[in-house]
């Protein structure tokens, strides 16, 4: 049977991409260190995905086995070796930490094999497996590395699906039924269900990340800010559910003038992602959506590069200041991240996190824009 090394066995590892490979005739083995799920993917060697609809249509999948990449690094290494795909889904922040293992597994895979290894982070991250990549690189020996050519490839992609949090006891998941897996490859690569080929991911990266996850991430902080619990909850409230809408039309404004997309077709995945986002059977609470709110805030995230891409078009970016502001005003006590951009702004002032985490000069427009709307928000 065929194999993949699937780094992460969270529920997006579980319920996407590792799916995925199963359903195309993969053992997959899946690395991660929660002693808790590889033994219980030792033990119970299947598990279940269920869609979220009313129906509830569920799908078993087998052939899976787990790792523990800290305890067990002898193993990851022998898999590594006997895979044909290697896969991430872990955090962009990770991929740093795991280097060093997939080093050493392509390290002794170019030593016995010629087979060709394809490396792909399924990571919300523009370049994601180019980050993992120099990584990798940086912990190979020059004899090494001059074996990567025709044998290993790192092929970036986009990845899209929600998954909510799930009970921890049970390896079973829930998952929306829409998913997109793109791929930028102009080789021939081995299928695998789901997975779809293209010459040029950018605009398929930028239109997830810019519309899906910016949208997802306006819907959190404005739902968090009016005391919504969950996602649709928030979506219930029309002056809300506006608000997202006329966000994304500014980050499809862009969208639309970078990468010659169709005006009309994009509104419609505009309202089409709207809708998804209103799926009553996800219970996606705006807590989960919003947290880690430093990475999303990042220059090159889903609020703060849309607004500095839109400036530089000369383009509006209000309704994306806005949601910066709502995101600074997140303080949610469970969250660190959010702890910490509190601690910040109550130290500095909101301007100082945006030229410390959004890389925003205290006297740009954007930051302006940001300031005053994080000023009337925060009296509300």
């Amino acid at each position: 049977m065929k194999q993949t090394v699937h780094f992460g066995a969270g529920n997006i590892g579980r319920g996407f991409i590792g799916a995925l490979f199963s359903q195309s005739g993969y053992h997959v083995t899946f690395v991660d260190i929660a002693e808790q799920i590889i033994n219980k993917l030792n033990e119970e060697k299947s598990y279940q995905v269920k869609l979220a609809m009313e129906d509830e249509e569920t799908m078993t999948i087998e052939n899976v086995s787990g790792l523990n990449n800290i305890n067990q690094e002898d193993e990851v290494v022998t898999a590594i070796q006997n895979a044909t795909y290697l896969t991430t889904a872990i955090g962009p922040n990770i991929l740093p930490r795991i280097a060093p293992l997939i080093a050493r597994g392509i390290s002794e895979r170019l030593a016995g094999t010629s087979e060709k290894l394809y490396v792909i982070a399924c990571e919300n991250q523009i370049g994601a497996t180019d980050i993992l990549k120099k990584h990798v690189v940086e912990n190979l020996d020059e004899e090494t590395k001059g074996k990567l050519e025709g044998r290993v490839y790192f092929f970036n992609s986009a990845v899209d699906r929600i998954v909510p949090i799930q009970d921890q006891d049970s390896l079973d998941v829930l998952v929306e039924p829409y998913y997109e897996w793109v791929v930028e490859t102009k080789d021939d690569i081995p299928p695998v269900t789901g997975m779809k080929m293209v010459e040029d991911l950018a605009p398929f990266i930028e239109r997830k990340l810019f519309t899906v996850n910016t949208g997802h991430a306006v819907i959190a902080y404005l739902g968090y800010l009016e005391g919504k619990s969950t996602i649709d909850q928030t979506l219930a409230d029309e002056e809300v559910a506006n608000q997202v809408r006329e966000t994304l039309k500014e980050t499809g404004a862009y969208l639309v003038k970078e990468y010659g997309l169709d005006k009309e077709e994009h509104l419609t995945y505009i309202n089409k992602n709207i809708e998804r986002f209103k799926n009553p059977y996800l219970n996606d609470s705006v807590t989960r959506v919003g947290r880690a709110p430093i990475r999303k805030l990042g220059p090159e995230d889903r609020l703060v590069r849309p607004a500095t891409q839109a400036q530089r078009a000369g383009l509006s970016y209000t309704n994306l200041a806005k949601a910066i502001a709502a995101a600074l005003l997140f303080d949610d006590p469970e969250d660190e991240q959010a702890m910490e951009i509190q601690e910040m702004i109550q130290g500095n002032g909101p301007a100082y996190v945006l030229k410390n985490v959004s890389e925003l000069d205290e006297d740009s427009e954007i930051t302006k824009e940001v300031i005053r709307h994080y000023e009337t928000l925060k009296i509300k």
